[in-house]
């Protein structure tokens, strides 16, 4: 819940109260447009008006007819077009789209002028709501503008991607890689077109085969009155790659790939555009199925002309699966992560003193990409791009002769070996850096840096390792968050692995840690909600038999059977299949695990209270609220049970503090 902020609570009451939704934490003001972007006299302009204020004779709808990119136009004030590029592609990739864009909202039935969205920030996904007041300049849209007037969902979801950034202001000017990620979770490869890969159509075949979302960027600075381009093309402008094809043309055979502009206009004029002499000299059948002759900012280019013409590329997916071309045997990608920071006089200084973190490649016959590795530093306050730190990570094989992996690499080892690996942005201020590669069979350390010692931030290290599908161990990845806690009790993955995948090569995790876990492990981006930090710090504190404010891998293992069992339960009695249980069908699950406790009842004034206490406002209990409450209440009768005497228990005032400040 990003800001604290629950959607259905908000809604219920302003339902309840026959209120429009003022969201005081992104208001109506100036502030959340940002005091740059625009000249005083502009910023004096602004008004905000709600979709229902604008559409007196029409109905206004978050969505007609399906989400599309041609139902987005870029607006003239704000250089937002690399989230407008990330946004066309998601209307690409229906499994990504649904996720960012939830369903339970609209302008008729119970409407309240307030809307929510999903994005990674990271490494979680938090729900970002917002009120549906939209600035305005003269009458005109400030940011994007919906093709179909009264359609509204481009307008409000990037009203959210403001909130999360901290303020329209923060859209101005940025990197289509970054959006592309906090749309989807997933890892980006930007490729230099400069200096293009040789496998470059095969990596576009396969991205397009595994649906993958993909933009690219024009060189040169965003044009200011300059005149317009002969080709067509606009100069440091974001695009949409909307597919890939390769067609007979002349005898052989012609590689092309679609391009879409997110202004909804402006396209290329050279060959392959839609009015060019080639699509007539190709199959009828090849220009019928390819070949649109509109002006809504689409077209086709050759692969020769997108190299010589865009800068760079950028392929995003949930794993890098647009690298799996050419290989010979099936293949799956593993990912563990690791959250981290760069603290002075600890772990922000030479190699020896950076954080480590080791890797190992087994399998010779892989020849391809085999490694992608992401850097990412955590925002703080929403920082604008000149105070992001320069960041890097260089990797290092370790030799025989270090391969304790217990201990950490003396200073010795960096003065004796060169890196494999170098990737670093120490001229631009990008939030991550990543790439991909292929290393052969041995043990690796992977080592983030910052441009100079001492630089203190909070880091996101994600490390993806390719392995043929027969021998690879999906327990090793944090990534298995993409298969249900089912499947992996039934694949028999290591608890053990995926715990210490979340545990930083710690012993024991923190709270924190268990909520990234428990979120991207085993609920798998389910409706219903996810668990929060503080239930997290409950179940914690319940589990932790040490009462040192750590759950240990024997603690864990408890905790991930009592989860599969309320689960069980959970999925038994879920009606709907929307994520909660009615109020109505909680009650015998408590009755149920009580009468494994002789003594006990739950009365009408204690399932009341419980009830109250782990419900909505629509007396619905989400599975992490219901686990919450069944551990809780389990682990209080068991502690009441086995400290009572004939059904009765004597406390001191310290005693009775102890145990329920700690719980």
């Amino acid at each position: 819940k990003f800001k604290n902020q629950d959607f259905t609570q908000l809604r219920d009451y302003c339902l309840r109260r026959r209120l429009l939704f003022e969201d005081e934490t992104f208001p109506a003001h100036v502030s959340s447009i940002g005091f740059s972007l625009l000249s005083e006299d502009k910023l004096s302009h602004i008004q905000w008006k709600r979709p229902t204020e604008l559409m007196i004779e029409r109905n206004p709808h978050l969505i007609m007819d399906g989400a599309s990119r041609f139902d987005i136009l870029q607006g003239e004030e704000i250089g937002d077009c690399w989230v407008l590029a990330a946004l066309g592609s998601l209307t690409l990739q229906r499994q990504f789209l649904e996720n960012v864009l939830p369903k339970d909202q609209g302008f008729h039935h119970s409407y309240a002028g307030i809307f929510h969205f999903r994005f990674w920030h990271f490494g979680d996904w938090v729900d970002v709501v917002i009120d549906d007041r939209l600035p305005f300049l003269k009458g005109k849209y400030l940011s994007v503008r919906p093709r179909c007037k009264n359609e509204f969902w481009p307008s409000l979801l990037e009203k959210a991607y403001a909130k999360l950034r901290g303020s329209y202001q923060n859209l101005h000017l940025g990197y289509i890689s970054e959006a592309l990620v906090d749309l989807t979770g997933g890892v980006q490869v930007q490729f230099s077109l400069q200096s293009p890969p040789s496998d470059l159509q095969e990596i576009l075949k396969a991205a397009v085969k595994s649906q993958c979302l993909m933009g690219c960027a024009t060189p040169g600075k965003p044009s200011t009155g300059d005149p317009e381009p002969k080709n067509g093309l606009v100069r440091g402008h974001a695009y949409t790659v909307t597919g890939a094809e390769e067609i007979p043309y002349q005898y052989s055979q012609e590689e092309i790939i679609r391009v879409w502009n997110p202004w909804g206009h402006r396209e290329w004029k050279g060959p392959w555009s839609d009015r060019s002499p080639e699509w007539d000299q190709i199959p009828a059948e090849y220009k019928k199925a390819l070949c649109e002759d509109k002006d809504d900012g689409e077209f086709w280019i050759s692969r020769r002309d997108f190299v010589k013409q865009f800068f760079s590329l950028c392929i995003c997916n949930v794993v890098p699966s647009f690298l799996d071309f050419g290989d010979k045997c099936a293949t799956t990608w593993a990912m563990t992560a690791y959250v981290n920071q760069w603290v002075r006089g600890l772990t922000a200084g030479a190699f020896s003193r950076n954080p480590q973190y080791f890797i190992q490649i087994e399998e010779p016959a892989l020849k391809n990409y085999n490694v992608v590795v992401s850097l990412m530093q955590k925002p703080v306050n929403n920082m604008p791009q000149s105070q992001k730190l320069l960041i890097g990570f260089f990797i290092f094989r370790v030799e025989p002769e270090f391969q304790d992996l217990r201990d950490r690499l003396p200073a010795a080892f960096f003065f004796r070996h060169k890196p494999q690996v170098q990737k670093y942005d120490f001229n631009g201020q990008t939030r991550d850096v990543t790439d991909c590669f292929f290393l052969s069979p041995g043990i690796y350390v992977v080592v983030p840096v910052t441009s100079e010692e001492g630089q203190e931030a909070e880091f996101l290290l994600r490390i993806f390792l390719k392995r043929p599908e027969k021998q690879a161990r999906p327990s090793d990845a944090k990534g298995s968050f993409l298969k249900s806690a089912a499947g992996l009790q039934s694949q028999n993955i290591s608890l053990e692995n995926i715990f210490f995948g979340y545990a930083k090569q710690d012993s024991d995790m923190n709270a924190s840690q268990l909520q990234r876990l428990l979120n991207e492990v085993f609920l798998k981006a389910r409706p219903g909600g996810e668990f929060g930090f503080d239930s997290c710090r409950g179940i914690l504190a319940l589990m932790d038999l040490k009462s040192n404010g750590r759950l240990s891998l024997k603690e864990f293992k408890h905790l991930w059977k009592l989860l599969v069992k309320y689960k069980d339960i959970f999925r038994m009695e879920e009606r709907t299949h929307a994520g909660f249980l009615d109020v109505s069908d909680f009650r015998p699950h408590l009755i149920g695990s009580i009468n494994l406790m002789k003594g006990l009842a739950v009365n009408d004034q204690l399932f009341h209270l419980m009830a109250l206490r782990y419900s909505d406002s629509s007396m619905r209990v989400s599975f992490p609220d219901f686990a919450c409450c069944m551990i809780r209440f389990e682990t209080m009768a068991s502690v009441f049970r086995n400290l009572s005497k004939d059904g009765k228990i004597s406390f001191s005032a310290t005693e009775w503090m102890i145990i329920t400040m700690y719980c």
